[in-house]
């Protein structure tokens, strides 16, 4: 009977701990998805900052769960099931021209070609009170998603595969270049003299070892964390767009928090912000420096003139309907 009665105590003491455990635990659990590695890239820097910042601001109330590497999609699908509620994705960082597709025609002025002229351009948008006016743009086209903060991977450069020599713009001309199915970046490409191929992420590698296309384009963290080098062992740094970002809450996610969590990821967002613009110019010197000692060939620009002139169809294009606000954005410069 003491016996009895001991397994019972027993038994009534692991139950207490275990609800004490699971109290003490996350109240919500909320999906990250990101595209890219979280090692060795600056959007992997960044999710892996504002998971810590949420957490302890949070006191461990929200726990944020980053799911990397594209296992919950590439940035289209991953919007798609965000837009359609499907609840797999509760936050996500995305490029900032991906939200284009769904009506935000603001975001579109942030992929321009040779819109920023440096990184601090960039940042002086993405800290005015502009900036907050596109975070807004989602919500008040009653998306079912709200931008959280800006951020940016640095500027997007073309790379391309072993036997192709890019000395000058004239050397684009006819070559097989993957980007997204964007029309700001595909009339980009065609402005340049190339020809565009729309060809998943998931299986860019693939596409230039075997030849299906001539080149690609991403900010050089990324170039060289999924492993493109290898190869596409030439990048050309001309720099035809800053890779602005925005991380982006579902408000199915959003209506889970209680008001003091809420705040908390606002200030986390405002936190990480600040993070990226602080480690950005080093890790992409970082990385170049890398590039350049395993031998790649890195070539530089010096003149973006004639870039800038090539593309002035689709710049013209795709601002003439909001001019006033594009001239707003390249004044901050």
């Amino acid at each position: 009977m003491k016996k009895l009665i001991c397994i019972a105590l027993a038994l009534v003491m692991v139950l207490g701990l275990a609800v004490t455990v699971s109290a003490e635990g996350p109240r919500v659990t909320l999906t990250y998805a990101e595209v890219n590695p979280i090692e060795g890239t600056i959007v992997g820097m960044i999710a892996t900052y504002f998971k810590e910042q949420v957490e302890t601001l949070t006191n461990g109330s929200v726990c944020i769960d980053i799911q990397a590497n594209g296992v919950l999609g590439n940035e289209a699908s991953v919007l798609d099931g965000i837009l359609s509620e499907s609840g797999t994705v509760d936050i996500s960082r995305i490029s900032a021209f991906a939200l284009t597709s769904y009506g935000c025609n603001k975001a579109k002025l942030l992929s321009i070609p040779y819109t920023f002229v440096n990184e601090q351009h960039f940042w002086n948008f993405a800290n005015s009170d502009l900036a907050q006016e596109f975070l807004k743009e989602p919500q008040d086209l009653d998306l079912g998603l709200r931008g959280l903060c800006y951020g940016e991977e640095g500027f997007r450069h073309f790379f391309f595969k072993e036997g192709v020599e890019i000395n000058s713009i004239e050397d684009l001309k006819g070559l097989k270049i993957r980007v997204s199915e964007d029309p700001v970046m595909v009339g980009m490409v065609k402005d340049l003299g190339a020809k565009e191929a729309v060809v998943p992420f998931t299986e860019l590698y693939s596409a230039l070892q075997t030849g299906v296309v001539d080149g690609a384009e991403q900010p050089i963290a990324n170039y060289k964390s999924n492993a493109f080098p290898e190869v596409a062992p030439t990048i050309v740094l001309d720099g035809h767009t800053l890779g602005a970002i925005q991380i982006v809450i579902t408000d199915l996610a959003w209506d889970k928090l209680t008001e003091e969590e809420q705040a908390a990821v606002m200030e986390a967002a405002r936190l990480t912000q600040a993070y990226n613009a602080e480690i950005v110019a080093a890790k992409e010197q970082e990385v170049k420096d890398a590039l350049i000692e395993a031998g790649c060939s890195v070539v530089e620009i010096e003149d973006k003139a004639p870039w800038v002139e090539a593309c002035q169809n689709t710049i013209t294009k795709n601002t003439s309907d909001q001019a006033d606000l594009y001239q707003q954005l390249l004044d901050l410069q």
